[in-house]
């Protein structure tokens, strides 16, 4: 048998930190097995960035991720995982932990997220990706005015990620209207490979 993961009622992001140990050891083939689709997808992105191509098979509400290394010349990923996949450039990026920016009058506040929004989509220097958890996972479902900016910079060639677990903390996960769910690992690995991260 080979080598299996159990994943089963682990919360993001452990399910991919204990998929990129195996990854790191040099493990060619293994599975893991997770119980919400969540882990699913961020497990399938981590391949995708690893050169791994991967096969899912669901039964009785346990999914079975099977991760098998790519032959050299088709692995390697593209568009935003190659980023991803790459060394620190000089790109930099966005991350937004609240609905607010600064700690004064919240209506101000909210005035300037989203006036900040509006004049970032209308830069030409753009940010390699947004980054959202907490609070501010509401922007990119709650907010109209911010969602429209955002979906001009993912237009654009900006990535939006949002954690998941903020999202399905706040009960808004069905709310999103622009971006990708993340986890907590491609978040921080963003901001580790960003020149420089602003956050608000």
């Amino acid at each position: 048998m080979g080598i299996l993961v159990d994943a089963k009622g682990k919360l993001c992001p452990i399910p991919v930190v204990l998929a990129k140990k195996e990854i790191d050891g040099g493990a060619a083939e293994f599975t893991v097995e997770a119980d919400n689709a969540t882990a699913v997808e961020n497990l399938q992105r981590l391949a995708d960035s690893q050169g791994y191509r991967t096969t899912v098979q669901s039964a009785d509400g346990v999914f079975s991720i099977d991760f098998t290394k790519a032959p050299c010349e088709q692995a390697g990923p593209s568009g935003a995982d190659a980023r991803d996949a790459g060394p620190a450039d000089r790109s930099w990026a966005v991350f937004v932990g609240r609905e607010t920016v600064g700690e004064g009058d919240p209506e101000l506040g909210g005035s300037l997220m989203k006036m900040f929004f509006y004049t970032l989509s209308q830069s030409d220097d753009l940010p390699e990706a947004v980054l959202f958890m907490n609070g501010g996972v509401k922007l990119p479902t709650l907010n109209d005015q911010v969602a429209g900016h955002l979906c001009e910079l993912a237009g654009k060639g900006v990535d939006i990620l949002v954690c998941g677990t903020c999202l399905n903390f706040y009960g808004i996960a069905d709310k999103l209207q622009v971006g990708t769910v993340s986890n907590m690992y491609d978040i921080v690995e963003r901001m580790k490979r960003a020149g420089k991260v602003v956050s608000l």
